[in-house]
């Protein structure tokens, strides 16, 4: 079986062809195994690119434990470009996820994703809830670098009140002229190098905040690179998000394949 490592600002995924359908979404233990980074290729993640009846393609992701996940937002920009790599898009395209449809362009090295409204937003007691297609946890911290990111997010994942589904957990911090996010995410359990749907829920939560004033486009610094979040707030909620940032091919390789399950 024929794979391509891409990364999107350090969230980086297996990502293959899948067009013959030939991995099952139960191969578990294969997958995990694929994107342990010692006994695997690596990565925070694996993604099947498919063919849709009525779109370019379908996009179907799992977490690095194998188990078939919400949207992933740098996993969804990462098949956008693997997918104008396999001549299947020129610029711009409409794919299918577990979420619903995302329209996508790229814009010289950079991919522009579109992600779903946001209807919904929890402020609870020093937080925020919100589903970006992920459901996240955002925490406003003052020194962001002195945040234990893995005990505190693993603490706050594992919690009465989120420890059946999970939750991606996020701390962020004004810098700069836009924000700083750092992100524990469930499935992966451990702290990742940046996350698309995190710094989407983070950017929004960050307007609701602070009322930013700098219009509606926040530019966000992960510890894998820069992203850029541009949404417009509605009544109720939030429209025409986009989360835009580098997806990168990293290398290719083939790996055997076991039989389906």
């Amino acid at each position: 079986m024929n794979f391509v490592k891409y990364q999107g600002t350090g969230n980086d995924f297996i990502i293959i062809d899948d067009r013959e359908e030939r991995i099952g979404r139960t191969q578990t233990d294969l997958i995990r195994q694929w994107c342990d980074r010692k006994f695997g290729i690596g990565a925070d993640g694996l993604i099947l690119l498919r063919d849709h009846a009525k779109h370019d393609f379908e996009m179907v992701y799992f977490n690095a434990d194998g188990r078939e996940s919400s949207m992933c937002g740098n996993g969804g920009r990462c098949i956008v470009a693997f997918a104008k790599k396999l001549q299947l898009i020129d610029n711009q395209c409409i794919f299918m996820a577990i979420d619903g449809l995302h329209e996508a362009r790229i814009n010289g090295e950079k991919v522009e994703l579109k992600m779903t409204n946001v209807s919904e937003t929890e402020v609870g007691e020093g937080f925020y809830s919100i589903d970006t297609g992920s459901p996240h946890y955002i925490k406003f911290v003052d020194d962001i670098d002195a945040v234990d990111v893995f005990a505190e997010g693993r603490r706050i994942r594992n919690s009465a009140r989120f420890k059946a589904e999970g939750i991606n957990v996020n701390f962020v911090a004004r810098h700069g002229n836009g924000i700083k996010v750092l992100t524990y995410e469930r499935g992966v359990e451990d702290e990742t190098l940046s996350c698309g749907t995190g710094v989407t829920a983070a950017a929004l939560a960050y307007y609701l905040e602070t009322g930013y004033s700098a219009g509606f486009s926040i530019p966000v610094t992960t510890k894998g690179g820069s992203l850029e979040v541009r949404f417009q707030p509605k009544d109720e909620g939030f429209a025409d998000i986009w989360l835009c940032g580098p997806a990168v091919e990293v290398f290719k390789g083939s790996i055997e394949l076991a039989s389906s399950e």
